[in-house]
């Protein structure tokens, strides 16, 4: 038993803010599950600062069932059992509330989970609740995809349904499809490429009520940011907004979805004032958006995610109607890093509040074709959009680093103080 107060298990397959926020502020109520499968994802340095915390390695190849025995009776012996879950991963969302539900804690089920992972019964999901999506089909081959394309026009995008953080995404702009780009064994799909403004909105679910909703502006669409535009989200807290009811629009997906509790995301379009549903997520979104919101409303964003799911509902008293957003440092190339600026001298650009280089001089770092690819991030604050967008390009004229390439890089590791 767990006593009055609820224990976390929260899974863990990368170090970010949240988990670190979640190590200093759940002192002796959080445990960790991490996946041998992605050790190579959690630095050294990461493992050696979150020691103090009890860790359930999943094996690899080891019968899930099997493992969730074996997790029972090594969470018997903790002082305190998790009796609440959290997973802020989007590639473990499968298993990891899997394992959870064979923990008997609280879970996303199976169908679940393959509305929020598999992107085209997502989309299915979203037209059944009444939203508006982009045309979409499955496909298997180039062919496919040209008969898609038929009807649809170009451009175009392809990408995997169980796809996050553009990886191995694309925009087609004709009939140049590849069939090596759709071997293998995953599932593929196309939409049609939306015109509009596309936006980013996060929100908290608390016994099947969304509290509220924070939207972000996106400087540079994703698509683009992974061929080398700005890499940025700006929380907007000031009226700047879209002129839509978010919130009811994200209450009609979690009622429609069932979903009890937790922090969900969704990318959207806004074309001719109606939105129309791109992806949603239910974990905390990527890069540091969840943060860039603490920022913009002046309060503590990860302490009320953590609320929701330890079954709390938060207290959500905003103390900054700002905007603040994240921009990710580049990282252009693998190799050893040779030279980089000095986070000192990021924070002294006007409206830098906090700046985070994960990289430093003769670490060897890995760049990927991903929007989270990155050396560092820097949170930008200003009195509109306009204001923190300049900032940010400020940011990036005074930010250099040098990598020389190397024969076998490796991806960076934790963050550098």
């Amino acid at each position: 038993m767990t006593g009055s107060a609820p224990v976390l298990l929260m899974a863990d397959d990368r170090a970010c803010s949240f988990t670190r926020y979640a190590a200093g502020a759940l002192a002796g109520r959080l445990v960790l599950l991490r996946f041998a499968e992605v050790r190579r994802d959690l630095s050294d340095d990461y493992l050696r600062e979150t020691a103090h915390l009890p860790a359930f390695w999943v094996r690899e190849g080891v019968p899930l069932e099997e493992e969730a025995r074996r997790y029972t009776e090594w969470a018997a012996a903790l002082p305190a059992r998790p009796d609440r879950f959290c997973n802020p991963s989007e590639p473990r969302q499968s298993v990891a509330q899997r394992f959870a539900a064979l923990a008997g804690l609280p879970h996303l089920t199976e169908r679940q989970v393959t509305w929020v992972r598999d992107k085209a019964a997502m989309k299915d999901k979203f037209r059944e609740l009444g939203l508006r999506t982009a045309r979409y089909a499955r496909v298997a081959d180039a062919a496919d995809v040209e008969r898609f394309a038929a009807v649809c026009g170009w451009p175009l995008v392809l990408k995997p349904v169980d796809s996050f953080a553009c990886v191995d995404t694309f925009r087609l702009t004709g009939p140049a499809c590849p069939d090596r780009v759709l071997s293998g064994t995953r599932e593929w799909m196309v939409e049609e490429y939306l015109g509009g403004t596309e936006w980013e909105v996060c929100a908290l679910v608390h016994d099947g009520e969304v509290l509220d909703a924070w939207p972000s502006a996106m400087p540079c669409r994703p698509l683009d940011i992974v061929d080398g535009a700005m890499n940025a989200n700006i929380s907007v807290a000031t009226g700047e907004g879209p002129p839509v009811d978010l919130r009811g629009v994200l209450q009609r997906i979690a009622t429609g979805m069932g979903l009890d509790h937790g922090y969900v995301h969704m990318e959207f379009f806004l074309i001719d004032g109606e939105v129309f549903a791109g992806e949603i997520g239910v974990r905390l979104a990527g890069c540091e958006i969840t943060a860039n919101h603490g920022h913009a409303y002046g309060f503590d964003v990860f302490g009320a995610t953590l609320d929701v799911y330890l079954g709390r509902r938060p207290r959500l008293r905003y103390g900054e109607r700002r905007c603040a957003g994240d921009l990710l440092l580049p990282l252009p190339g693998s190799g050893v890093v040779r030279a980089i600026t000095p986070r000192e001298e990021l924070l002294r650009i006007p409206g830098v509040v906090d700046a985070v280089l994960k990289v430093g001089v003769g670490d060897a770092v890995a760049a990927r074709r991903a929007s989270h690819n990155a050396s560092g991030y820097v949170h930008v604050t200003g009195t509109s959009i306009g204001e923190v967008e300049h900032r940010m390009r400020e940011v990036l004229g005074a930010f250099t680093i040098d990598v020389a390439p190397t024969v076998r890089p490796r991806e960076a590791g934790a963050a550098h103080p």
